[in-house]
């Protein structure tokens, strides 16, 4: 559940047109966790909970994390109920 990437929290931030503190905000973490997250493209040296809370926040923001398929992890906008 929790295998998401720096890069995935940096896009999906983007997508959302969130700043670091908005996202430290809503999901009730530090903004110098949610740089630490950040700071690589691979697995964030963050707790297993704080990225859990980061990925959980982001998903009910509306945001879908995309699974290795050939092209690579990703992010997206959920499609509509």
């Amino acid at each position: 559940m929790n295998g998401i990437t720096g890069a995935q929290i940096r896009a999906a931030r983007a997508l959302l047109r969130w700043t670091a503190e908005d996202l430290a905000k809503a999901a009730s973490v530090g903004v110098t966790t949610i740089r630490r997250a950040e700071a690589g493209d691979g697995q964030p040296p963050i707790t297993a909970a704080n990225l859990k809370l980061i990925r959980i926040t982001l998903e009910d923001a509306g945001i879908e994390f995309i699974a290795r398929n050939g092209g690579g992890v990703g992010v997206r906008f959920k499609k509509p109920e």
